[in-house]
């Protein structure tokens, strides 16, 4: 299993200003977890609690479906168009950048073992659209639409770009080229859908966008490019089992959600995710929207104005202890780091012993690996030296049983750290306005007086 390592944020790392007396926290806040994670593990069966993300890991029979369909194309196409946004992009970035080879697509078919290149719209840059659709031959692209509702105007306008183009070039057959994952029931992407005979798959109910990973928004992709979803979901299913746990000294989720809260009312706001790994740089952008969405919130469960939520940010170690630790270590003590640390690397990569009279000669004959790790604990030291607070996450490796195990339990953290500031985690009321306003600006029919006073705000 994946471990946590919180002893850099106990008072007697970086003193009792900016620390806290862990044990005793822990002891404190012990029936308020228990009763927290009780909850949320006896409420993830239930109708409009939002929390079906839960039991994304025991979907055996979604498993066996992705697998048949992706076996089935397998050698067919030479490229995976993934459109989608926010969750439905994000996850599949994450996960396709760990576990893939490093520049896959950059690999020939045959390094690839006949898998497909694959790519994200997940912004609606034209430039870059543009440049993208130059590039790709559509009559060997397969287009994966993703978006619950089918109403998101990014997503379904680059899809409606998309489904042109490939009827031009392939007329009827081109839904062949296309496959959706949309809700099993509603909306307009599964009347589209049905009206075309497009192949699809369900964004599950009660799972948002954030939180859908596990699902076919994630697990579609990811066995098309030859990842074993099923590796994915045993880390999901072995570190479920440990969360299950009501004892804050066993749970890891609770035990980080807890430090982040607690170190939020010290003024500890921003929550600083750093990997030490390349394959796992993506993670960080995928944790920024987890954390912000779900816990920057206006009111709580009380209709009390709050305005609460630690603001998230991406780092990568150890690129970034060249432009954010001196930040870090010398600027406002308001961040809360959580460093990630990879026991062993798939790969091993020796520095040469030449340059030996110059002063570097000492990395002659060390691993490049080594040197990762020992820039991973020297950061980890000098930050604990400035009393900036930091967790680490320790993975053994970057597999899919073991990002299983680090996703998952973020998104449980998340959850327990929402019930903790007293909470909606799962809504998003401050996405949904301007997702409104784009609607209006854009023509959308019902927006009609919307519009008109968005027009004389902007010319203002």
């Amino acid at each position: 299993m994946i471990n946590f390592d919180w002893k850099n944020v106990d008072a007697s790392a970086i003193g009792e200003e900016h620390g806290l007396d862990v044990k005793k926290e822990f002891s404190e806040y012990k029936e308020k977890i228990s009763e927290i994670v009780s909850d949320l593990y006896s409420s993830r069966d239930i109708s409009g609690k939002w929390l079906a993300w839960m039991n994304l890991g025991y979907k055996d029979e979604l498993i066996k479906e992705i697998n048949e369909y992706a076996r089935g194309l397998k050698g067919k196409f030479d490229n995976l168009l993934i459109l989608g946004i926010g969750g439905s992009a994000l996850g599949g970035i994450c996960v396709t950048e760990a576990l893939l080879k490093p520049y896959w697509n950059l690999l020939d078919k045959d390094q690839r073992n006949g898998y497909p290149r694959i790519f994200f719209v997940d912004n609606i840059d034209p430039d870059q659209i543009n440049g993208l659709l130059d590039i790709l031959d559509l009559k060997k692209t397969l287009v994966n639409v993703i978006t619950k509702s089918g109403t998101t105007a990014e997503t379904m306008s680059v899809f409606m770009i998309l489904e042109e183009r490939l009827e031009k070039e392939l007329g009827s057959s081109s839904k062949e080229n296309i496959v959706t994952t949309t809700d099993k029931n509603k909306g307009i992407l599964r009347k589209i859908t049905e009206n075309k005979g497009y192949k699809s798959f369900i964004v599950p109910d009660d799972v948002g966008g954030r939180f859908s990973v596990f699902s076919a928004v994630g697990l579609l992709p990811f066995a098309l490019t030859g990842i074993d979803i099923s590796e994915i979901l045993k880390g999901i299913k072995n570190m479920d089992n440990e969360l299950q746990n009501t004892d804050l000294e066993k749970n890891i989720a609770a035990q980080n959600a807890l430090i982040h809260y607690l170190m939020d009312k010290k003024g500890k706001n921003i929550s600083v995710m750093m990997p030490y790994s390349s394959r796992l740089r993506f993670v960080s952008d995928w944790y920024v929207q987890l954390w912000a969405e779900s816990l920057g919130k206006e009111v709580d469960l009380n209709g009390n104005r709050v305005n609460v939520g630690p603001t998230p940010v991406k780092a990568l170690g150890a690129t970034d202890q060249h432009s954010q630790i001196q930040l870090y270590n010398e600027g406002p003590n308001d961040k809360l780091i959580n460093f990630i640390r990879v026991t062993e690397f798939d790969t091993e990569l020796k520095i040469p012993q030449v340059l030996q009279d110059t002063g570097i000669a000492y990395l002659g004959g060390k691993v490049v690996n080594d040197l990762m790790n020992a820039e991973a604990d020297a950061t980890r030291v000098a930050v604990t030296d400035y009393k900036k607070p930091n967790v680490t996450i320790n993975i053994p490796r970057v597999n899919g049983y073991y990002l299983g195990q680090l996703l998952y339990m973020l998104e449980v953290q998340t959850a327990i750290a929402g019930a903790l500031y007293n909470i909606d985690t799962f809504n998003q009321p401050g996405v949904e306005q301007g997702k409104n306003y784009t609607y209006a600006l854009m023509g959308g029919k019902g927006y009609e007086k919307t519009a008109e006073e968005l027009k004389q705000k902007l010319h203002n």
